[in-house]
């Protein structure tokens, strides 16, 4: 995709909003951690639960901020928008709901396919 093509500061802007909500996440995540442990031993395995389930959440959140500051550094290198497999345009649809997205629909379902 052309770089002049691209809202690069619209993009940006986008890219920086998902980036704080995340790191508010995790920020929320890591606060809650703190918290201790209920004295009933059935509301202690019920948190030890919870403690999964928040920690997959952490641990996506985290990937989806390392996602973003990758987004950030190819937007600033111009190749933001470029497969990285196949070196044809992401398109516009899938940046708009991945805007992180390093390939486009073809090459990411080739990819989930393997």
């Amino acid at each position: 995709m052309d770089r002049a093509q691209l809202d690069t500061d619209g993009i940006r802007a986008r890219l920086l909003h998902l980036k704080a909500e995340l790191q508010n996440r995790v920020s929320t995540i890591h606060e809650h951690a703190r918290d201790p442990l209920e004295q009933d031993s059935a509301e202690q395995a019920a948190q030890l639960g919870n403690v999964a389930v928040v920690s997959a959440l952490e641990t996506e959140a985290v990937l989806e901020l390392g996602d973003i500051e990758a987004a950030l550094q190819r937007l600033d290198a111009g190749s933001y928008g470029v497969c990285v497999s196949c070196g044809e345009p992401v398109g516009d649809g899938r940046l708009k709901v991945r805007p992180a997205a390093t390939q486009c629909r073809d090459c990411a379902e080739l990819d989930a396919r393997r």
